[in-house]
């Protein structure tokens, strides 16, 4: 016996307005924290088109701002301590996430910089391996998965290095090879929204 689900009308969303545009905010920030650029792009899809809808969303934002309700600085420093304890990224992964969600870069950086003063970065790319189960590598093709596994997770060549050098791997140029104090990755530019984002 099959069962059919009725499908939904696929009616457009009426747009909101401003006292509207309010209250679905506080029900975004009730279900999580947010950047302000996040925020902007999930209002944006539901206001009004045009200069009234993006007056109506700078004018919630504002009212968030000043019942501090937004704050990229605190959502950075929340993201980043989640992620280096949770997770065990590394810096560079951390600005670049944080950049992704739309957190200002020098924000991002301030912040990173001040969680990492005090941590010892080759301990935490031992305890992002440990955390993938991923054990010394023992031959080239192993330890290249090692490097990878700790270039994405954000960790520089020297931190690399200096994991491998503790677990006693030869190594044949390949630290220098990854980043050599590389440039940071770039982050995706923001997307506009799509309507219907909820």
């Amino acid at each position: 016996m099959e069962f059919s689900r009725a499908k939904r009308s696929q009616k457009p969303r009426q747009p909101l307005d401003e006292s509207e545009l309010h209250e679905y905010a506080l029900k975004l920030l009730g279900q999580q924290m947010r950047t302000m650029a996040d925020l902007r792009r999930k209002l944006r899809s539901r206001a009004e088109p045009g200069d009234q809808g993006a007056a109506s969303v700078q004018a919630v934002l504002e009212r968030l701002q000043a019942y501090k309700l937004v704050d990229d600085g605190a959502y950075a420093e929340n993201f980043v301590q989640m992620r280096q304890q949770n997770q065990k990224h590394g810096p560079r992964r951390l600005r670049n996430d944080l950049a992704t969600k739309g957190v200002d870069r020098e924000l991002a950086a301030r912040t990173v910089e001040a969680r990492f003063a005090d941590v010892d970065e080759v301990q935490l790319a031992r305890e992002h391996l440990e955390r993938k189960r991923i054990q010394k590598p023992e031959d080239a093709r192993q330890t290249a998965r090692v490097m990878r596994r700790l270039v994405a997770a954000g960790f520089s060549a020297r931190t690399i290095h200096a994991v491998l050098r503790q677990w006693n791997v030869a190594l044949e140029n390949e630290v220098e090879e990854l980043d050599g104090d590389a440039p940071e990755w770039d982050a995706p530019e923001q997307e506009e929204p799509e309507h219907g984002d909820a």
